[in-house]
This record gives structure tokens, sequence and C-alpha cells, in this order.
């Protein structure tokens, strides 16, 4: 569904990105920013930004002139809808 919300934007998504330490769940790149988001089911942000420090998800994005973008989302089982989400800038 995310995925979808970008793509109908006009924007470029990729989603389950590889990297040598795991899968980033979407990258949303645009010619001024990286938009990188982890997304997690019943859990919370802080796991969400956790995973995409401890897992190096940034790293490729390192010498990009771009604005970083670390984005954490939670989605709740019980309301059926994003319950929080965080951002935090820079590498």
């Amino acid at each position: 569904m995310v995925a979808s919300i970008f793509l109908l934007t006009g924007q470029f998504i990729r989603t389950e990105k590889h990297t040598s330490q795991g899968r980033i769940d979407s990258v949303v790149e645009t010619p001024e920013h990286v938009y990188i988001f982890e997304f997690k089911v019943d859990k919370s942000v802080e796991e969400a930004l956790e995973q995409i420090e401890q897992s190096g998800y940034a790293k490729p994005y390192a010498g990009d002139s771009r604005t970083l973008h670390k984005i954490g989302a939670v989605f709740s089982t019980k309301t059926r809808t994003f319950s929080d989400w965080r951002e935090v800038l820079g590498r």
C-alpha cells in the first residue's frame, strides 16, 4: 500500500532493497532527498530506527549530497492504521 501511494505521486520507490546487512523495507529517492523507511507491526518506532542504524542501511548514501531521512513507522493490528512514526535526519 505504501509503495502504491508513492508511485501514484510519481516518486521512484524501491521495496525490499537488499544490502549486505539485510533488506531495507523501502527507499524513496528524489533529486534532493533520500528516504529510508523501516516498518514494524505492533512494535516501537525505536526498534525500527535502531534496525536502520544497526544494519547500516544509510551507508550506501554516505557520499550522497542529498538530504537523508531515516523513518521508522509502526502499524497497529488493533487499529489497522499507522500508530506511530518518527523521522531522523542525517547520515
